[in-house]
């Protein structure tokens, strides 16, 4: 499972995104934890795999929203920040227990964050070091954690300017919540 969400999220990943930097970074994310990583320590793909996993149903959900984006390059935008918004957990995760619970194995995740600047905002940062994004590829990224995130409640303007001006950026957050709610829970 591991290896065949691996090569589907590189297949996708070089389908449909045509611009400088992305082998660059798919040769970094290779060498980080992050086809192998959970997507989060108890909520949703709290398992090996997971985060690879999640990234590719937001994607799949995402596309099925296409129709409600405006402008051109759609599925290139899509992937970008379906495939990449959670960039920011490679390398963050550390097993730290597993077991079997009646023949099931266990799994328990912490973190160690060795860039704690934010969750959105470490992934646009860790993109573009190999590839550059768009005005509205930064607000969806960044944003895409919704009122969930905790500038939200500090900077609750902003986030309804961010998915007033870009849909992209709402879309990927209702994305991200159905993938998460809807396909892993």
């Amino acid at each position: 499972m591991i290896e065949d969400n691996k090569k589907t999220f590189e297949k996708a990943l070089r389908e449909s995104v045509k611009r400088p930097g992305v082998e660059e970074l798919l040769d970094w994310i290779a060498a980080t934890d992050f086809y192998t990583a959970p997507a989060s320590t108890k909520y949703h793909g709290n398992y090996p795999g997971g985060l690879t996993e999640h990234s590719l149903n937001v994607f799949r959900r995402l596309i099925r929203k296409e129709d409600e984006i405006p402008g051109v390059n759609k599925t290139e935008r899509i992937a970008v920040v379906a495939l990449l918004h959670d960039l920011c957990k490679a390398n963050f995760y550390v097993q730290k227990a597993s077991w079997e619970e009646n023949g099931k194995r266990i799994y328990k995740y912490g973190y160690e964050n060795q860039l704690p600047i934010g969750h959105g905002e470490k992934s646009v940062i860790l993109i573009q070091r190999y590839m550059q994004l768009t005005h509205e590829e930064i607000v969806a990224i960044s944003w895409h954690m919704g009122q969930f995130d905790v500038r939200a409640k500090a900077l609750p303007y902003e986030l309804s300017q961010a998915w007033e001006r870009y849909p992209l950026a709402f879309l990927l957050h209702i994305a991200d919540m159905e993938a998460t709610w809807l396909d892993e829970h």
